[in-house]
């Protein structure tokens, strides 16, 4: 009979070493009364024999429960696994997931036989994301949450506009979220999440935590937020669930004698007013608040409202001006027995979409052409105001650029998406693509710069930029010896279920993503003055997964193409 071989806990063999100490040293069979002492000894023994055979089975079941549900669940994912990773949600939870879950999978099977499972995700996980990818998804979600201006609840429960694969986050999910904004020092979220976590557990969904955790970080990002009553109701509700909690029992007297301080500086404050004869009015509050004008809206205010659909209309006058037409680019021979749609987006700054203008073949070879060669986009510290330019001043294959105030190489937190560049050399597909803008603006490719192609992650958005070198960066293309960039052709290779609007905050343009289109604008006037009405932001991407490819046109070789006006101020 083969010999089976057994893992025993710790507390097992203690109990084996001690027994057989004492049949070393006593001879148990010469004295009954000894030999009872052996008889609950091996009592205990079994009872601790069959708790480790019951945890075991636990464990196991755990574990098949585990299996089940991630079956199911990748079973599902891998049908569309761009549409499943498209809502925010399920990529935030595969982070979580590859980053934490497994890793607690693996301690929870660790004295298991297989060893062939465990070296094999041990070798795994070094390929898995990290905690920089779980907090970053963790991050996208709270923008996405902010500029869409979404509460916990419905991203919580998936209910997102244009999903496919609804999710629904769990407490330890809601948990997660809440501790890394408040890692982060933001209580504001922190609160949020908490909450929604709180809820959850309220409305008796099984969980590992309790309620007690989730108190203990609400009471205190509430009180960090200056709600010195509110933080006070939650740390009595705390301490009601656990009495001895000391960190809550401390608190609970440092709120109340804040409170006492604030209560008695209002009463001095207004037993001074009385004794002044004064009384406190509230006309002004009382008094409508005027309409504030976009114009006067801070710059981050008019992106995220643009990113929702609101901000500025324009007035029918200015949309009757806007057209849709048959284009040839005058009579261009290639477009003259099949020009191309052409559409106005918007007036000031001119900027038209062409519409069928990439073929689905195309698109898809691109992005294959492209996939292996995404590198996070990385662009110098925005104090100085180089955005976009830097990758490919510095070099068109370098993925990272020296931050000029430390040297240091450096990556863009505000730009969230991996880009890359493709030749027309590598592949006929560019270099016909390349020809195609080219006979359609009118403009010379041979000076302009790769085309880049560019994948936004999980929220994935670009903040407010220039695509142009302006006036304090007089060397921003230097190196390339093409001068600035003239003009930016965009296309849009995915249609994108909610978010990811291209849009131009000082004048409240949005365009938005149109699988096969392209847009296109002038960066600079005729005069070679930048126009800074062409500043613009790539929206966080609410569901969906989005690809774009730009081309940057540059000034060299454009003299008699787009030849200066006679009026330099034109």
């Amino acid at each position: 009979m083969p010999s089976i071989r057994m893992e025993l806990p710790c507390w097992c063999l203690l109990l084996l070493s001690s027994l057989q100490s004492l049949s070393a040293n006593k001879d148990f069979f010469t004295s009954i009364g000894q030999m009872t002492d052996l008889l609950y000894t091996e009592k205990d023994l079994v009872t601790s024999l069959k708790d480790y055979i019951k945890a075991e089975e636990n464990k196991l079941e755990q574990v098949k429960r585990w299996a089940d549900k991630l079956d199911l669940l990748s079973a599902t994912a891998t049908q569309d696994p761009e549409g499943f990773l498209g809502h925010p949600v399920n990529a935030f939870k595969l982070m979580k997931r590859l980053n934490t879950e497994w890793g607690d999978l693996e301690s929870l099977v660790l004295s298991d036989t297989t060893e062939g499972f465990i070296s094999n995700l041990t070798i795994q996980r070094q390929h898995f994301p990290t905690d920089e990818d779980q907090t970053g998804a963790a991050r996208a979600l709270l923008r996405l949450q902010d500029t869409y201006r979404l509460d916990a609840n419905t991203i919580s429960t998936g209910d997102l506009p244009g999903v496919k694969h609804k999710s629904h986050m769990t407490v330890e999910d809601c948990y997660e979220l809440g501790k890394i904004a408040y890692s982060d020092v933001d209580y504001y979220h922190t609160e949020l999440w908490m909450i929604q976590a709180l809820k959850q557990l309220d409305q008796g969904e099984e969980s590992t935590l309790d309620s007690v955790t989730v108190l203990d970080y609400l009471s205190y990002s509430i009180y960090q937020q200056g709600e010195l009553e509110r933080a006070l109701d939650y740390t009595k509700k705390l301490l009601a669930l656990d009495p001895e909690h000391q960190r809550a029992k401390g608190n609970l007297k440092y709120f109340e004698f804040q409170l006492e301080k604030q209560q008695k500086a209002a009463d001095d404050k207004t037993q001074k007013q009385k004794e002044r004869g004064k009384r406190e009015t509230t006309e002004k509050e009382e008094k409508p608040k005027k309409k504030v004008s976009f114009q006067l809206v801070p710059e981050r205010k008019k992106y995220e409202m643009l990113c929702r659909g609101e901000g500025i209309k324009m007035t029918p006058r200015r949309q009757s001006r806007l057209f849709c037409r048959y284009f040839d680019n005058k009579h261009n021979p290639m477009y003259i027995l099949a020009p191309v749609k052409q559409q106005d987006e918007w007036d000031r700054p001119y900027i038209v979409r062409y519409l069928d203008i990439i073929s689905d073949q195309e698109m898809e070879r691109i992005k294959q052409l492209a996939k292996p060669r995404l590198r996070r986009a990385t662009i110098s510290n925005p104090v100085t105001g180089v955005l976009e330019t830097a990758p490919y001043r510095i070099s068109k294959r370098r993925a990272t650029v020296h931050d000029p105030l430390t040297g240091k190489l450096t990556t863009a937190m505000y730009r969230v998406s991996k880009s890359a560049w493709l030749t027309g050399y590598e592949d006929p597909i560019i270099d016909k693509i390349n020809q195609r803008i080219e006979d359609l603006t009118g403009l010379e490719m041979d000076t302009a710069e790769e085309l880049q192609i560019a994948n936004y992650g999980v929220g994935g958005q670009y903040e407010p930029h220039f695509d142009f070198g302006r006036k304090d960066e007089p060397d921003a293309f230097k190196e390339l010896g093409t001068g600035n960039r003239i003009a930016t052709w965009l296309f849009y290779m995915t249609d994108v279920a909610a978010g990811g609007a291209t849009v131009f905050p000082d004048v409240g343009a949005a365009v938005w993503p149109q699988k096969g289109t392209a847009v296109f604008w002038y960066n600079l006037f005729p005069s070679g003055e930048g126009d800074y009405s062409t500043r613009h932001a790539a929206c966080p991407v609410l569901v969906g997964n989005k690809w774009v490819s730009n081309k940057w046109i540059h000034e060299r070789g454009q003299e008699w193409r787009r030849p200066c006006s006679l009026n330099e101020t034109d």
